[in-house]
């Protein structure tokens, strides 16, 4: 029983994975609109156009929520919802404000992700993130909704996995907005840098002085031959962590990097706007990376985790190979291995042993179906989750302040470039009728949280 008091339980979601409405209610486009619905960017020609219908179903998925015992509910907002054409949209603000309240009404902690990727696509016409203005219109954004839902917020987090962002939407192509320019990616990741710290100084200026700031970063748990995990943690961690926590980027990122940038959209000022003091650092983790410097000659291994595009997320990193790693795996190809989970929260522990972390990401993907008598059995999601909380409490007991973790998923959901093929959640979702069916795991997670609420945490 190594959780703390005030130990937040919650599951986790994303607006463009179940809201839906994408037309509804003067919603404009985001690059994920436009993205998927270009033939041949997503597996299916899935679109997110109608998800798990979440925006008209959000009053049963919270009594789902509160039937589960959750403490806690991440979600996030679409920009392009509440800001369609950088005036407040008031249906869209309202649509949130409702959910907000009502979550509140079954004490359920509201934790809000300000940007799931979802950039409207009004700025990406203008140049998305490699510009810098995108990171200023971001700000902006953030201070718009904290006005309106500042005072009843418990978290908020300014950005989720700017990794993906950056590199898997400006490197290698595979989510939005598809792009392949290795200096495009490094520019947007500085600038998705700078929209957090703009953000979280926009947000303490309107919302409630008790509400937490974080960031959630989708840290790569590596392993293998040491330059390997060098370069790679340089362009995949450190490249986040450096400027948020440690006042700049790694040297050694830069000279890695120095033949696909100059890195001239650095400004003076902008270490110390990005580094923005935060309350919590959101930890996302699913599995290990294993990485190995290459000869340059024997054929080379892409067991990178991500499915493979035009060019490499990995920019810098043209001397490494990912590896295949042992079973057993989940239905995404990754390697189910618990002790990555704390081995990373105990690297982050020492590295920056005064910043409090929150694993708030951690799931699986399996082949799940409704069974005959409308159960769905998913014993390997039970598990993995079970070996997941239990590796978050060998970290704490090890030292490692974390605060709470978060299932993904609350429901089986759009899996952005997978379309609706695999299945996260802890709820089924019948994606033609809409209709929910809890799975063993959420009647098991239920079970665990109220087995460590009535031990007193």
């Amino acid at each position: 029983m190594g959780f703390p008091d005030g130990f937040l339980w919650g599951a986790a979601t994303a607006a463009y994975q179940i809201e839906g409405a994408a037309d509804e209610d003067g919603r404009a486009p985001s690059i994920w609109d436009t993205f998927s619905r270009t033939p041949g960017k997503v597996l299916d020609g899935d679109t997110g156009d109608v998800a798990t219908d979440h925006y008209h179903r959000w009053r049963e998925d919270v009594a789902t929520m509160a039937r589960m015992g959750i403490g806690a509910y991440r979600f996030s907002l679409s920009w392009s919802r509440v800001l369609p054409d950088g005036e407040p949209n008031r249906k869209g603000f309202d649509f949130y404000s409702r959910l907000v309240d009502a979550l509140l009404e079954e004490g359920i902690a509201p934790v809000v992700t300000l940007y799931h990727w979802d950039l409207p696509q009004a700025l990406e016409d203008a140049g998305g993130w490699p510009e810098r203005d995108t990171a200023r219109r971001f700000a902006d954004y953030a201070e718009r909704v904290g006005r309106v839902l500042g005072d009843r917020v418990h978290t908020w987090t300014t950005l989720n996995e700017p990794w993906c962002s950056a590199f898997l939407g400006h490197a290698s192509g595979v989510h939005a907005p598809g792009r392949t320019d290795a200096a495009a990616a490094l520019a947007s990741a500085h600038h998705l840098n700078l929209a957090h710290g703009l953000a979280v100084r926009a947000l303490r200026g309107v919302v409630s002085p008790t509400a937490r700031h974080s960031v959630t970063l989708n840290l790569h748990h590596l392993r293998g031959d040491a330059e390997a995990v060098r370069r790679v943690d340089a362009v995949s961690n450190r490249i986040f962590l450096g400027p948020m926590l440690d006042g700049g980027y790694p040297v050694d990122l830069l000279a890695d990097t120095a033949g696909l940038t100059d890195w001239s959209f650095v400004r003076d000022g902008d270490a110390e706007l990005i580094a923005a003091p935060i309350d919590v650092l959101g930890v996302n983790y699913y599995s290990p990376t294993l990485v190995r410097d290459w000869d340059g000659v024997s054929p080379r291994a892409h067991a990178d985790g991500h499915r493979r595009g035009a060019a490499s997320p990995f920019v810098g990193c043209d001397d490494v190979e990912f590896a295949e790693q042992p079973g057993p795996y989940t239905a995404m190809g990754w390697p189910i291995d618990a002790t990555g989970l704390e081995e990373l929260l105990l690297r982050l522990h020492r590295e920056h042993p005064d910043v409090p972390l929150m694993v708030t990401e951690n799931g699986a993907a399996f082949d799940d179906s409704v069974d005959a008598d409308g159960r769905v059995r998913d014993e390997r999601r039970i598990a993995y989750l079970r070996d997941h909380v239990a590796a978050v409490e060998r970290a704490i007991t090890a030292g490692a302040d974390v605060r709470g973790y978060f299932a993904w998923s609350l429901l089986d959901n759009f899996e952005w470039a997978y379309g609706y093929s695999k299945r996260f959640g802890l709820v089924h979702v019948d994606y033609a009728t809409g209709e929910r069916t809890w799975k063993d795991s959420a009647s098991w997670y239920r079970g665990a949280i109220a087995g460590l609420r009535s031990a007193g945490i």
